[in-house]
């Protein structure tokens, strides 16, 4: 049996999959808006590692990570340097891979870029808005974080505390 630590529990738990020797483990890849930096090797060493060790351990591991290759950030920066966004998107995700390869992570199995799912990502923030868990405002939309009961539940923070230039205790 493999034990990991619950945020949610905040204790080590045996690990719970859906299906017997099958995981799936989804983390977020790079916003590729400027080059990477350790933030990002971390991120990508640390979920290859659990894969690596969670193979080792008998499981099928599905390992999916996203691109983020579309936001005001990428945007901006794409403005900056005089090229399509998509150009700038594909360069740094070009640096992003070379880093990953420099470290020995392996390439995901699945590695959806938000760019291909606009039209899901649009759906799901009119459904949100629908039915009140999302509000727009001055042409942004914003999660209704008090409508969701167990919004802070997995960091242990209380909603409260969370407010915008709130200090921390």
């Amino acid at each position: 049996m493999v034990r990991l630590h619950s945020t949610l529990h905040r204790e080590v738990v045996d690990l719970e999959t859906r299906k017997p020797t099958q995981v799936g483990i989804y983390y977020c890849g790079a916003t590729v808006q400027g080059e990477p930096h350790l933030g990002h090797a971390f991120s990508g060493v640390a979920f290859d590692t659990v894969a690596r060790y969670l193979e080792w351990r008998g499981y099928d591991v599905t390992l999916v990570r996203n691109v983020t290759d579309i936001d005001d950030k990428i945007i901006e920066k794409a403005n900056e340097a005089g090229v399509p966004i998509a150009e700038h998107a594909r360069a740094m995700e070009g640096l992003f891979t070379e880093m990953y390869t420099a470290l020995g992570v392996r390439e995901p199995d699945v590695e959806p870029h938000a760019t291909e799912h606009i039209a899901e990502m649009q759906e799901m923030i009119a459904s949100l808005i629908e039915t009140g868990h999302a509000y727009e405002s001055q042409g942004d939309v914003y999660f209704a974080v008090r409508e969701d009961d167990d919004y802070g539940k997995l960091s242990g923070r209380d909603l409260d505390d969370m407010r915008a230039g709130h200090e921390s205790r």
